[in-house]
């Protein structure tokens, strides 16, 4: 990561809320294109040594985002999007979580519920991202899980992505 580049991770216990704010050296276009094709988040979402397979997207309000992280032996763990809001190249949200191949919801692992803003700032783009959680154990619980290190890297990944598109 450069690290003249914005990264702020910000716990709130207090609100349920993890907050990250980060700058990438992109126009809003390419970033938000990133964030929102899933032939490009197939190649930065998962943390190495992980891989994203997008099995179906339908980015639009009551849509979804189905994926499997595959692990470098094999192991999948399945994840869903629900979009909630899309505001083009300015902001979206959804409820993510852990779910089967079905995109049937894992109520027993923690839930997510996702807002991306998305901010042009000179000749970078600030992605803000909210991420709210039913209870304080549910976000202590991704916590422990290595939410932040594994979210990290994947931004470092995207880092690497925009200087290729």
């Amino acid at each position: 990561m450069n690290n003249a580049l914005l990264f702020d991770f910000i716990v709130d216990k207090e609100n349920k809320e993890i907050r990250v704010n980060r700058s990438f050296n992109a126009p809003i276009e390419t970033v938000w294109e990133a964030w929102t094709n899933p032939e490009l988040l197939d190649q930065w979402w998962a943390p190495k040594p992980f891989k994203t397979e997008t099995i179906s997207m339908d980015f639009k309000v009551g849509g979804h985002w189905l994926y499997a992280m595959k692990g470098p032996n094999g192991e999948l763990f399945w994840c869903k999007n629900e979009f909630t809001d899309i505001q083009p190249k300015s902001s979206y949200a959804g409820l993510d979580g852990f779910c089967d191949e079905n995109g049937v919801f894992n109520k027993e692992m923690p839930m997510h519920d996702w807002h991306n803003s998305f901010e042009e700032s000179g000749q970078q783009t600030i992605v803000h991202v909210k991420v709210v959680y039913p209870s304080e154990e549910t976000l202590n619980q991704i916590i422990e899980m290595g939410f932040k290190e594994g979210f990290t890297a994947a931004l470092e990944n995207l880092d690497e992505l925009l200087t290729q598109i």
